[in-house]
């Protein structure tokens, strides 16, 4: 089993090392070919929308989104929550997404870089320490959408199916739920 790490901006490195310490065999894909080999798909933190003109550059926005409907297991964190978002509140003039999740992402909504955070929350019903930088909330979740993950009453974490989301950033710290999650979901789709 191999889980590819989208490789165009973002923690590509932090997530690689948190899937392989979960148990999977991981690498960093930019290309359509690279992508299609993988097993899952990892969309990384960065900035939204520079991910969207990015993916668009390379060609990506489209075949991802296909593999994605088609059943490939995905997991996005921050940013990567918005990319697989079908809908994005305040985004850019024009921004698309590989979508797959039923739910309305809104950018920043925690605030600036300056308001980035880290805190406990409660994820499965368990304690989890939640790195948080410019990070977006869930503002609505469809009926399909099983939500684990919420802060204050926002939605902070979601799976839907193969998919799976954090508006915060698991890979920078220590533990590794998380990720086991994402690796168990993976061996389940084959």
């Amino acid at each position: 089993m191999v889980i590819g790490v989208l490789a165009l901006q973002g923690d590509v490195r932090e997530h690689v090392r948190a899937l392989e310490e979960s148990g999977a065999t991981a690498k960093p894909v930019r290309r359509l070919s690279e992508i299609e080999a993988a097993d899952g798909l990892v969309i990384p933190g960065g900035e939204s929308t520079t991910l969207w003109k990015l993916a668009a550059a390379f060609e990506l926005l489209d075949p991802v989104r296909k593999l994605i409907a088609g059943g490939m297991p995905a997991f996005g964190s921050c940013a990567g929550l918005i990319m697989l978002a079908d809908q994005v509140a305040d985004g850019a003039e024009g921004q698309q997404t590989f979508g797959g999740i039923d739910m309305t992402a809104r950018r920043n909504a925690f605030g600036r870089q300056v308001d980035s955070f880290e805190r406990e929350v409660l994820v499965g019903g368990a304690p989890f320490h939640a790195v948080f930088i410019r990070a977006p909330w869930v503002e609505r979740a469809g009926p399909d959408v099983s939500v684990l993950g919420e802060d204050n009453g926002r939605i902070i974490a979601v799976r839907q199916g193969a998919l799976l989301a954090t508006a915060f950033h698991p890979e920078l710290t220590p533990d590794r739920r998380i990720h086991e999650l994402f690796v168990s979901m993976v061996k389940g789709s084959q």
